[in-house]
């Protein structure tokens, strides 16, 4: 949602900035990737540390294509690296939180935890299919800035448990939108 109403309109204000990074952006994809793993690893001992460094790496995650494009260094590979390491820091993200829900024996944050990273999966999943079959699809409510900003803000306010819910029910209902686009735009194409 976010993605899709503003799009890259931090690419003019940001473009000064990003001229003068000779880091390949795939330099900056990795990073943001290590970043975020460290989030990960710090969510079952300390909330507010990971929330800050789940946010730090969505900074270098939103940093890399900004690098890419205005310095013409878009490439297919960096555009597969970016999606695949995005679905890992997703998946790391959402395990940290299963993991610090299990440390205090909440097996309902578990569950949604679990159920949110399902939801993840299969919005990406979803658009990716429904590109591989020349379908634009980047509607829903949940893309994933929303989920970065979301899960950065339940970790840091220490509201772990009802983000996690309202991404378990979001995500979901996200795919879901998808899956009814592609049904639609199926059907006008016959």
């Amino acid at each position: 949602m976010i993605s899709a109403k503003l799009g890259h309109f931090l690419d003019k204000p940001l473009a000064p900035i990003a001229k003068r990074i000779s880091v390949n952006p795939n330099t900056l994809t990795i990073l943001g990737f290590l970043i975020t793993a460290a989030a990960a690893v710090s969510i079952p001992f300390s909330l507010i540390t990971g929330g800050f460094l789940i946010l730090l790496g969505g900074f270098f995650d939103m940093l890399d294509g900004i690098v890419a494009r205005t310095n013409g260094k878009n490439t297919k590979f960096g555009a597969l690296l970016d999606s695949a390491l995005d679905r890992y820091s997703d998946s790391f993200i959402f395990i940290a939180a299963a993991w610090y829900f299990f440390d205090r024996n909440n097996l309902a944050g578990v569950i949604f935890a679990a159920g949110s990273l399902v939801g993840a999966l299969l919005i990406s999943y979803v658009r990716a299919r429904a590109e591989g079959i020349g379908i634009e699809c980047d509607v829903g409510l949940m893309e994933r800035p929303e989920r970065v900003v979301l899960l950065a803000f339940g970790c840091i306010t220490g509201w772990l448990f009802p983000i996690i819910v309202m991404l378990f029910f979001f995500s979901h209902v996200t795919a879901i939108q998808r899956i009814l686009h592609v049904y639609k735009m199926t059907r006008l194409s016959k």
